[in-house]
């Protein structure tokens, strides 16, 4: 429904003006455009619609008025005409003349003509007459006559799809969502016009705007647009623009804007590298167990080592699984991680539990990972059992080019908080249930024939019988388990209704379903179709979410082509992999969840997959009705078609499903109309029977045309041919059944629509940022606006929708959850939109990206409804290319924002060739361009289906079709016809891509239009070509209305090619280009001609590969031929022959600039054609001009160059950013004067080198007035404390807190628990026991603590943000920074932490209530970055640039060369560029030394001698090299000739070694100065092979103005362990800086005051020395002024901290994959200075011997496990095993107290263990073997834990386990007192209990609970211990021996055991008598009896024969 006006003239105006006119409708308002100058006739001639949602009601009424418009004031109302709707509802079309009425409703002279049609629901339009619009005379320039103000309108509240049309109700709140927000409702209308004149400048620009082209938007001046916007009373904060967008997106409604990126990146493989850490489990159910942990990625399993008896095993161990697999294979595959009880070489042992998560959920993690998680380990096989323990892991996915951040790794005391750090994505509810997923499959349709027809042939003569050619099955796999219906012989539509179960967890943390359609073949099965259903799309996990759920619906599958062959090569496309070609089937499925109630007994609690029958699909309904739809399209133009079948026939065949498939569309002539009809169902048939007969008659038996005729292609160049389609366009045609889902489509294209509207959007506004014009942030409020008009817009239109019959449950919920989404999307656009500042536009563009994301993920629809359009291009009946078009995005709708975004529109496709053939350079090349229309529908609503067809066509008809009106043609003849001149100034290009093994291109551009193709000429060498050429297309024929051609020009097509003297040219990538266009009658004149150079970015498959800059023009040639257009002016005969240049007026305007050179040297240049390189030259080169520099004599001995700085003057353009690139080119010269090339370097942008003289008037710093600023280190202040810089003039104090802190402190927070008071205050640690790697453990922490904060600080601000919102008050920030102790003010300049004043004021007041420990020492820190040191100072390129040099192609395809491969060595020096003439003042500066220009004040660059000390502190996560998963790490550095191996001092099987070593090196820079370090795995045979490195460029770090030669540190001391290092003391340092950047100073005064240049320092001046003596010092006041040198006038910048920076380790055989981490440092000192002292000693930490005596004095309640044989009473033999954790071979056991009736034991027993600890770690270390064949010892580090575990003894069988206790000696409940007071809470409910550490206690007696897990998997308590733990160290222990047991030394007395359980031994006879007479009386005596009867039995047996005979023979 629409309505539609046509505003045509306004006559009898007065006087003469600018006149401007808005129509009103529902609150929506339009504008014309602005008609300049005019007199008494204004001709606007505009149409305007208005979509409406319901229907318009006869009282309605359209306003419209008519102003003079002005650019500066508010425009003056002429007149206003008012219509009452009511006649135009019931005719459906009025023409209107009248009068216009004044302010006071008087009419006046000027009259208006207007006319107006209503389009109803019915789609019934009134006819227009024969004024068709189209052929008025001056159609609007910027043509889409919907749309008048495709560029000018400014305030996105008048158009495009923003035309909200809410009934009357929603008129005001439309009316104010459009408004200028914020206002009072009295100034709401004056404020929204006002906004608007300002804004709306159209074409009315001043004149010094007129270089500028008309479709490129009026962007105002700024300073205009605020003052303007500040007469209206509007604050320019709040101001919008609407588009500006460049020309590829100027698209208007007839085209559609076609896709750049070309090739399918989707079956590609890739490197994967999944890295896995087991660090321990805990709390595993069972008993005594030795678990192993199975690590399974794929199908690729390892194993850790086992640990025995333990509940809790310690392995940390690292997996690495490596993959090469494209992307979609590798996020499928699952991890499984399983706990497995004994599992050894001979049986497998028993599933404890396991864990599943599917890559793809690891990946879509922040970092790609998973960091120290614990992971919830269930029984897949028993539902009901709960969870079984946790294992704790980390595990990355790594992709090439992925660098991972580890967190950092210190000392891990965080206490180990298991709930709060599960192994589950966010948003996943720790207490995850069971569900099953029923997957019913019901049917499927139109499969392909998987057999050889020959085959088939031979089986119908030999059998007789025909059958279908194939046996499908359906398989679905799903969390790593599969399950398979039955399968359905022979049968093209199987019918199955089964279904599926799989039991998972809910929420499953596996992405996708996988459903596939197989085969089944005696040999193998193979896939027919893959379908992915994606868990996220079918389900919310809001509050008001869903489960998944899924149908009953169809899903379309799609894969390789149709016709069978034996091998089929794209049989990966039928497998879900890379972007299929051709449909292959559908199938008609549901998906169902169902949480299980795991207590239910019924339940069936297995996992296994099952399969059962299913009811089939009984309410049609759901599925959709039978819907006849029409798809009709037509090939305007095929052009580009590849030379290699350009020899053939051609023709295009188009299929929709299996309709229009030449090969089974045939297959089955069921019924009549049939044929096209592939497969039909049971539905379908019914459906056509009961068809009406008119219909039939209607059509005229249309019969589908699905392919267009054979056509011969004609050359268009070299390389491309083109088909003849002139004024003859073929057209095809396709009927095609299917169930009428179009809602579904309808709301993703509006959904899609928004998205595409917000990303055109944002690339506005990145352009805008990137090109440097004003205000993007107001781009990105208007950008904001259209979005939130475009979702409510959506919310409207849905929610007619809520009640449509055919759903599905997931429609129904989707559409919910859809509306709530873009509710809230638009709520929040509108609040982002007011926040949107110029200072908070780069956060707020990436909240706005995160809109765009989402909202492409809600269009994606899951269930399909119409399977997508194949366009195949065939030669010779061969398939060559294709293309893919979704169906949505052609579906029609009469509801514009319902319809697909290219429905009858002219698309412009390129085909690509299918599956594994269009990777790589294949890919890119386009096999052809198509211009082709395509429209599809209901064939019901098929009367327009041409309507958006270029206009001036006839239509061809088949003979039966002549006569009837809707009859579709199958060819369209053009027979209007124009004639144009297309003229392409092709300036240059830059970046492109290197296509020559020179490191070069010759590149050439060819441009295509149309049929024709020209080249510009080929310039050699360079990747950054200037053509300056004009191409001139003359007689360009495009066929159609000469209008549409001015707005809708096709589009250019520019290919850059690599000219190679052999062999064809190389593709070096594409762009597209739209011409400005003017037509005949036009004037050439401002704003629109001449046209203005513009960039547009060159793709090369899916990357980028430079930028073209040039500009288009498309002439009309009118009847007076080609006299009347511009001339070409310019010189021809230049020598360049005849080349035109790029006119006048188009190229830039140039001025003179001079360029500066610094040449300092060459470095790291490797062998050119094997020869070395000997006497380099660079050669420096811009636009035309260059320089070079002096010839280095000879490159070993000295690679600087003699004369440093040279120039040369070059005409550049005014405008920066078309400034050409320069090229840096490095020669050899050779004997008899030839040249090699080295390697070469283009700067593409030289903006950062340009000087721009310093503005006088704004001088920062006031060299006035003093400013102090105050260090006051006594005061300890909380963390993050902040610090308000001010401005320099005034004098106001900073202080900058050096705030206490103390890690103890912090550690005593985290442990002390509940029961801080009974703590025993540790000692103090004494500057003894300090050493360096106290201070780096607590710089760690102060890491850590700061990221926290900065996370805090970041969310803080937020919320603060969203309270100000609220509140709706602006605050000023102070530019806060962060100043923590010494280490943190280093963050100051890069983390600013924004605090407002009112902040500071809390701040200050809760410093005070920090605990006061003010005694304690404070440790000094240092810096640690958790990233390379370059990165922190922009690679220390302050005044010493690195240019690498690069040769060679780039590799075609992503595998082969990386940029690092073609990197041939480095050029030193930089650039500086600058506008002649300079200021006087600077050349006029003392000390000005004319020789180096503007490099004042360099350093000679003569060869120097320096001390290179580095120090290695420790690696993590290395790579294992070893089968063993571990590696055997040692350090190797390489500088220059010296090359260092520590290989003896291996360390054995560590992933995470600690080296602690330092190393010396002498160097000379400049020949030596990059250092390799590099971590080696040692090997006892064979090489050692290299993990990976790291190399540090040491000349830029030594050179520079951050002063890295050696870390400034924190405090100045003379001794102990923060010495230091510096030659050079601080006080020498800062004179030297002074005197180099010419600052003032340094004054040291009175009263530890210090002033340099204007700034005043304060600090201690004293210092003690070793014996504690005080001396006077100026020391710390130089260093206080070193630690804040960023903040001294000019000369000031940040010096590097004392530090331990972190740096990735690469492997050159694994590009991009980090191997691992190496911290370290490098201190560099002169060799001409005085030596430093000797270096610092950071060799590890030797573990401190302790002994550890455990007392067992007791037990009690221990449960009583035997009966007794005789008395069957319950007693149990009692002992106690104890052991450290790692140590379990030394485990102690005491002596067996026998027969306890009661459960008490009776031991004094004494157990001894020794053991080695670091105390900075908490660790045990552990040395052994790891097994009988390991060379060496491994060292091991495990927690410091005591297991004792009470056990049955029995005599024969083996032990009883009856309970154990662990105990983590650092952190252990205190025992109770007594053992009534022991109880189950001591271990379940830990952190409520005080926590004691035996380090700090020393000495600890308690009673400890065993407890044990009973059949219930519940806790129980089995026994208490009565223990005590006595620690000391080793030589504490010597001096105090103890024996074990009860031994001497210092024996303990024997236990007093009560007789009972000696009875046996004492009164043996007392107790047989005991058992006799009672017990067993009966029992004996029955005995006796049977032995006796038996013995009578025997003697009767054996007389018996003897008497016999004796009777017998009668003796």
């Amino acid at each position: 429904m629409a309505l539609l006006l046509q505003l045509r003239t306004v006559t009898g105006l007065r006087g003469r003006a600018d006149r401007i006119a808005k129509a009103v409708f529902r609150g929506l308002s339009f504008y014309t455009r602005v008609l300049e100058n005019c007199e008494d006739e204004a001709r606007f001639d505009e149409t305007f619609r208005w979509p409406v949602a319901s229907s318009i009601d006869g009282n309605e009424i359209l306003e419209i008025q008519v102003f003079n418009y002005s650019k500066v004031f508010t425009n003056r109302l002429i007149g206003t005409f008012q219509m009452v709707l009511q006649k135009v509802v019931e005719e459906g079309q009025v023409e209107v003349t009248d009068t216009l009425i004044d302010d006071n409703n008087s009419a006046i002279q000027t009259s208006i003509s207007i006319e107006i049609r209503y389009q109803a629901l019915d789609g019934t339009v009134g006819a227009w007459n024969d004024k068709e619009f189209l052929e008025t005379p001056s159609v609007h320039s910027e043509g889409d006559g919907r749309y008048p103000l495709e560029t000018d309108s400014l305030l996105s509240s008048h158009r495009q799809g923003l035309d909200i049309s809410p009934g009357k109700s929603n008129q005001q709140s439309a009316e104010k969502s459009f408004r200028s927000k914020g206002k009072e409702k009295t100034k709401e209308h004056k404020a929204g016009k006002g906004v608007f004149s300002a804004m709306k400048l159209g074409k009315t620009r001043p004149s010094k705007d007129d270089h500028r082209k008309q479709d490129e938007p009026a962007v105002l001046e700024a300073e205009d647009l605020d003052r303007k916007a500040l007469l209206q009373g509007l604050e320019p904060d709040t101001i919008s623009l609407a588009s500006v967008t460049a020309v590829t997106t100027n698209v208007s409604n007839k085209r559609s804007k076609p896709d750049i990126k070309m090739e399918p990146s989707a079956g590609r493989p890739m490197d994967y590298q999944v890295s896995i850490t087991i660090i321990e489990a805990r709390q595993l159910v069972g008993l005594n167990m030795d678990p192993v942990v199975c690590v399974e990625v794929g199908e690729e399993k390892k194993y850790t080592s086992m640990k025995e008896s333990t509940n809790c095993p310690y392995y940390n161990e690292y997996f690495v699984f490596d993959f090469h697999v494209p992307p979609d294979v590798m996020f499928d595959k699952i991890i499984k991680l399983s706990v497995i009880h004994s599992k050894n070489l001979l049986r497998s042992g028993t599933l404890v539990g396991s864990f599943k998560m599917d890559v793809g959920t690891v990946y879509t993690q922040p970092e790609h990972q998973f960091y120290h998680k614990w992971a919830i380990l269930s029984d897949p096989e028993d539902l009901t059992a709960g969870l079984k323990g946790y294992l704790k892991c980390d595990i990355a996915v790594v992709g090439k080019g992925d660098n991972i951040k580890t967190p950092h790794k210190a000392n891990e005391t965080e206490e180990d908080d298991i709930e709060g750090n599960l192994l589950l994505p966010d948003g996943v509810p720790p207490e995850r249930q069971w569900a099953r997923f029923y997957i019913k499959i019901y049917r499927a349709e139109g499969l392909p024939r998987m057999n050889t027809s020959i085959m088939a042939n031979v089986k119908k003569a030999l059998i007789g019988e025909n059958k279908d050619l194939v046996d499908p099955y359906v398989q679905v796999v799903f969390a790593g388990q599969k399950g398979k219906t039955s399968i359905q012989k022979s049968s093209y539509e199987p019918l199955w209704n089964e279904q599926i179960i799989f039991t998972e967890m809910f929420p499953p943390l596996c992405k996708r379903i996988k459903i596939q359609i197989r085969d089944s073949d005696k040999v193998n099965d193979v896939a027919i179709g893959t379908h992915f259903i994606d868990l996220r799309k079918i389900s919310n996990e809001g509050d008001k979410g869903f489960l998944p759920t899924f149908g009953p619906a169809w899903v379309n599958m799609y894969g390789s082509t149709r016709n069978y062959t034996l091998m089929d090569e794209h049989q990966e496309l039928n497998e879900g992999l890379g972007e299929g070609v051709s449909f292959r089937a559908r199938l008609l499925m549901s998906l169902a969840v169902e949480i299980l109630d795991t207590t239910n007994p019924e339940i069936n609690s297995s996992t296994e997959v099952q399969v059962e029958q299913a009811t089939s699909v009984a309410d049609q309904n759901c599925t959709g009705k039978m819907e006849e739809f029409f798809l009709f399209g037509a090939f305007l133009e095929a052009t580009m078609i590849d030379r290699k079948i350009g020899d053939k026939p051609i023709n295009f065949e188009v299929t929709i499903g299996n309709y229009g498939n030449q090969i089974d569309g045939m297959s089955k002539p069921i019924l009549r109309r049939k044929k096209e009809g592939g497969d039909g169902n049971e539905e379908e048939s019914e459906l056509l029977q009961n068809s009406s007969e008119d219909e039939g008659d209607e059509d005229g038996e249309m019969v589908s045309v699905s392919s267009s005729q054979p056509m011969k292609p004609l050359v268009t160049d070299r390389n491309y041919f083109h088909l003849p389609y002139f004024e003859k366009k073929p057209c095809i045609y396709i009927k095609s059944w299917w169930q009428d889902q179009r809602r579904r489509l309808y709301n993703a294209n509006i959904m899609d629509k928004i998205a595409d509207k917000l990303e055109e959007g944002l690339n506005d506004v990145q352009e805008m940022i990137k090109t440097e014009k004003p205000h993007p942030e107001r781009r990105l409020r208007g950008v904001l606006e259209e979005l939130s008009s475009g979702c409510l817009h959506f919310v409207t239109l849905a929610d007619k929708d809520q009640h449509h019959s055919s759903r599905t449950r997931l429609d129904r919920e989707r559409l919910k959850s859809c509306m709530r989404e873009l509710e809230n999307m638009g709520q929040q656009a509108t609040t982002l939109r007011s926040q949107v500042k110029k200072n908070t536009m780069k956060d707020k563009l990436k909240l706005v990206q995160n809109f765009l994301q989402k909202l492409r993920f809600l269009a994606d629809e899951p269930q399909h409804t119409i399977p997508d359009v194949f366009i195949w291009m065939m030669s010779n009946n061969k398939r060559i290319a294709y293309a893919r078009v979704p169906s949505k995005d052609i579906l029609y709708s009469i509801v514009d924002e319902e319809m697909g975004k290219d429905c009858a529109k002219v698309k412009t496709i390129f085909l690509k060739l299918p599956g594994k053939r269009g990777f790589g350079p294949a890919g890119w090349t386009v096999q052809a361009k198509m211009e082709i229309y395509l429209w599809l529908g209901l064939n019901k609503q098929r009367k327009d289906f041409l309507s958006g067809l270029p206009c001036g066509f006839e239509e061809k008809k088949t003979a039966r079709g002549q006569n009837l009106p809707s009859f579709p043609p199958i060819s369209l003849l053009y027979t209007k016809k124009q004639v144009f001149q297309l003229r392409a100034h092709m300036y240059q290009a830059r970046s492109l891509f290197a296509a020559d093994s020179s490191g070069l291109s010759d590149p050439f551009a060819r441009v295509f239009f149309i049929s024709q193709s020209q080249c510009t000429e080929v310039l050699n060498e360079t990747l950054c070509p200037t053509w300056d050429q004009l191409l001139v297309f003359d007689n360009v024929e495009l066929y159609g209305e000469a209008h549409e051609m001015r707005d809708d020009p096709p589009i250019i097509v520019i290919e850059i090619y690599d000219q190679d003297t052999v062999g064809k040219a190389d593709f070096m990538g594409r762009t597209f280009a739209k011409p400005v266009v003017k037509m005949s009658d036009e004037q050439y004149c401002p704003p629109r001609f001449p046209p203005q150079l513009e960039y547009y970015q060159i793709y090369r498959g899916n990357s980028t590969a430079g930028d073209l800059l040039a500009a288009f023009e498309l002439l009309q040639i009118g009847p007076g031929g080609k006299s009347d257009l511009p001339p070409i002016d310019g010189p021809t005969d230049m020598d360049r022959g005849p080349i035109l240049p790029v006119p006048l007026g188009i190229r830039p305007v140039l001025s003179k600039y001079r360029v500066e050179v610094l040449f300092w040297g060459l470095r790291d240049l490797k062998r050119v054609n094997l020869a070395q390189v000997d006497r380099p030259r660079v050669d420096i080169e811009c636009a035309g001009k260059g320089v070079q520099s002096a010839l280095i004599q000879n490159y070993k001995k000295n690679p600087n160059f003699s004369t440093l700085v040279k120039w040369f003057e070059v005409d550049l353009p005014e405008n920066e950013l078309l400034h050409p690139p320069l090229n840096i080119r490095v020669v050899d010269c050779r004997a008899f004067g030839r040249y090699t090339l080295v390697g070469s370097h283009a700067v593409s942008s030289l903006r950062k080198f340009i000087y721009r003289p310093p503005d006088k008037k704004a001088q920062h710093w006031n060299m006035t007035g003093e400013i102090v600023v105050n260090m006051e280190p006594e005061v300890p202040i909380k963390k993050m404390e902040t610090m308000v810089k001010l401005e320099a003039n005034s004098d106001a104090v900073v202080k900058v807190d050096v705030s206490e802190e103390e890690k103890e402190r912090k550690k005593k927070k985290k442990k002390g628990g509940g029961g801080g008071g009974e703590e025993v205050e540790e000692e103090e640690p004494d500057d003894s026991m300090l050493d360096w790697w106290s201070k780096y453990f607590a710089s760690i922490e102060t890491m850590k603590e700061q990221l926290r904060q900065q996370e805090a600080a970041a969310a803080e601000a937020e919320e603060k943000e969203e309270m100000e919102m609220a509140e709706g008050k602006q605050v000023v920030n102070k530019r806060g920074s962060m100043a923590g102790k010494g280490s943190k003010a280093q963050a100051k300049n890069k983390e600013k932490s924004k605090a407002p004043k009112d902040d500071k004021k809390k701040k200050q007041q809760s410093a005070p209530e920090l605990p006061e420990k003010k005694n304690k020492p404070r440790i000094d820190e240092l810096k640690v970055f958790n990233k390379e040191l370059e990165t922190e100072f922009d690679n220390f390129e302050d005044w010493l640039h690195t240019f690498n040099l690069l040769r060679g192609k780039i590799g075609d395809n992503d595998d082969n060369a990386t940029e690092e491969e073609r990197i041939v060595g480095r050029f030193k020096g930089s650039i500086c560029v600058y506008k002649m003439p300079l200021p006087d003042d600077i050349t006029k500066e003392a000390g000005y030394d004319p020789n180096f220009g503007m490099f004042q004040g360099i350093p000679s660059n003569d060869p120097i001698n320096v001390l290179v000390r580095v120090y290695v502190v420790r690696a993590t996560d290395l790579h294992p090299a070893d089968i063993n998963g571990k590696a055997d790490p040692y350090i190797a550095i390489k500088l220059g000739k010296t090359d260092i191996k520590d290989k003896e001092n291996y360390i054995s099987k560590q992933l995470n070694p600690v080296f602690g070593k330092s190393f010396d090196i002498e160097a000379t820079f400049p020949m030596e100065s990059m250092l390799t370090v590099a971590v080696y795995d040692w090997d006892l045979v064979g090489t050692d092979d290299l993990i990976g490195e790291t190399k540090i460029d040491l000349e830029n770090r030594y050179y520079s103005k951050h002063r890295a030669t050696c870390g400034v540190s924190q405090t100045y001391s003379i001794h102990g362990y923060n010495t230091w290092r510096d030659p050079m003391k601080p006080s020498q340092i800062l004179s030297k800086l002074c005197k180099d950047g010419k600052v003032d100073g340094p004054h040291y005064g009175p009263g530890g005051r210090v002033k340099v240049a204007n700034r005043v320092f304060t600090g201690p001046t004293e210092i003690e020395d070793e014996n504690g003596q005080k001396k006077q010092t100026d020391e710390h006041l130089a260093l206080a002024v070193l630690r804040h040198w960023e903040d001294i006038p000019w000369a000031g910048c940040k010096l590097v901290p004392e530090h331990v920076e972190t740096r990735p380790l690469l492997n050159p055989d694994k590009p991009g994959i980090e191997q691992g981490r190496l911290e370290m440092w490098v201190d560099m000192f002169p060799m001409d200075m005085p030596a430093p002292g000797p270096a610092i000693d950071i060799s590890p930490r030797k573990p401190k011997k302790y002994e550890l005596r455990v007392i067992v004095w007791n037990t009690d309640e221990v449960i009583l496990e035997d009966d007794d044989y005789f008395t069957g009473e319950k007693s149990s033999d009692i002992f106690v095993r104890g052991w450290l954790k790692g140590q379990q071979e030394d485990k102690q056991d005491t002596d067996v107290h026998y027969h306890s009736l009661t459960g008490e034991g009776n031991f004094n027993w004494r157990y001894i263990f020794p053991f080695d600890y670091l105390m900075a770690e908490e660790k045990i270390v552990i040395s052994k073997k790891e097994s009988m064949f390991s060379w060496d010892e491994t060292e091991y580090k495990i927690p410091a834990r005591l297991t004792l575990q009470v056990w049955d003894a029995d005599h024969f069988s083996a032990d009883d386990f009856l309970g154990a206790i662990e105990l983590d000696l650092n952190r252990f409940p205190r025992g109770a007192k007594t053992s009534k007071q022991c109880s189950l809470e001591m271990v379940t409910n830990e952190a409520e209990l005080p926590m004691i550490s035996i380090f700090k206690q020393k000495r600890v007696k308690g009673w400890w609970p065993f407890v044990a897990r009973d059949e219930n998997d519940e806790l129980e308590v089995t026994g208490k211990v009565e223990a005590e733990l006595h620690l000391l160290t080793a030589e504490e222990a010597e001096k105090s021996p103890a024996g074990l047991a009860r031994n001497e030394p210092d024996p303990l007395e024997k236990p007093n055991r009560p007789d009972t359980s000696f009875i046996w031994f004492l009164n043996p006879l007392k107790s047989i008598k005991y058992l006799i007479c009672t017990r067993y009386k009966w029992l004996i005596i029955k005995i006796v009896l049977a032995l006796l009867l038996l013995v009578m039995v025997a003697l009767f047996l054996y007389s018996m024969p003897g008497y016999m005979v004796k009777k017998l023979l009668g003796a």
